[in-house]
């Protein structure tokens, strides 16, 4: 990724940040191929969802700190932050809630979901990035970094999985609406996402920190979703039993780990 030493403009800045995503996106992961091709259990997916939700459990107060932060005079941002924070916890049903319902229905508890001892170290680590980016990033890094790196992948991976819930698994559309509810919101969320950094982050400096931040989050995402594999399935199903060739060069080594 070329290290911007001008102001780009926005159609540029906008290429480059989708490149920063690109080749690291959480659908290369052998979770997500295991998923997306159906050979994942529902013991899988339950351990999926008990790691999930120390993931964007808090992404309402992961928005709320970079809120805190925000300029005022930013109040395109400010208003997004708040919007995305209403429908996370109470435009409708609280996000968290569906996750747990979709939880329940692969198998596990809500006790079990909501117990922290049962999310893995990579789990607790991307959490931990999460609350590190919001509390220390500029703000404009910050909408970078979790909103453009980590949001705006959801609709591109959900879309390959939910297929699956339905006609593989046989979920009814209650148990999967927690991930028809983030295809269509994250979709939005990512734009705005987008549209916030392509305008706020003017000078070289701010757009080569939210270049690099984009790419770490993708690099995030993706860890956190091969750890699941390791973690949780890769003694039920190796390697060897996936198509992982449509995985980017570059990849090897963390599916590998």
């Amino acid at each position: 990724m070329a290290t911007p030493t001008t102001l780009m403009g926005p159609d540029e800045f906008r290429t480059a940040l989708e490149e920063a995503i690109k080749g690291r996106s959480a659908n290369k992961a052998p979770f997500s191929v295991a998923w997306a091709s159906g050979k994942l259990q529902r013991a899988h997916l339950a351990r999926w969802a008990e790691n999930h939700y120390h993931y964007v459990g808090p992404f309402a107060d992961y928005l709320a700190l970079i809120y805190g932060r925000m300029p005022d005079h930013l109040t395109d941002a400010k208003d997004f932050l708040l919007s995305n924070m209403y429908e996370e916890e109470i435009g409708g049903d609280r996000h968290t809630d569906l996750l747990i319902r979709f939880a329940e229905a692969c198998g596990t508890t809500r006790q079990r979901v909501v117990d922290p001892d049962n999310m893995s170290p990579t789990t607790r680590g991307l959490q931990s990035w999460c609350y590190a980016v919001a509390m220390r990033e500029d703000p404009v890094v910050a909408v970078a970094g979790l909103v453009v790196g980590l949001e705006s992948q959801v609709p591109s991976i959900y879309r390959r999985q939910t297929p699956t819930l339905r006609e593989k698994y046989k979920f009814t559309d209650e148990e999967v609406e927690f991930f028809d509810l983030h295809i269509v919101s994250d979709e939005i969320h990512g734009e705005r996402g987008y549209q916030i950094v392509l305008q706020h982050a003017d000078t070289p400096d701010l757009q080569r920190r939210c270049l690099k931040i984009c790419e770490i989050g993708a690099q995030m995402r993706l860890l956190y979703t091969t750890a699941l594999y390791h973690d949780y399935v890769a003694a039920d199903l190796p390697l060897s039993a996936l198509d992982m060739a449509a995985a980017p060069s570059g990849q090897a080594q963390l599916l590998q780990a």
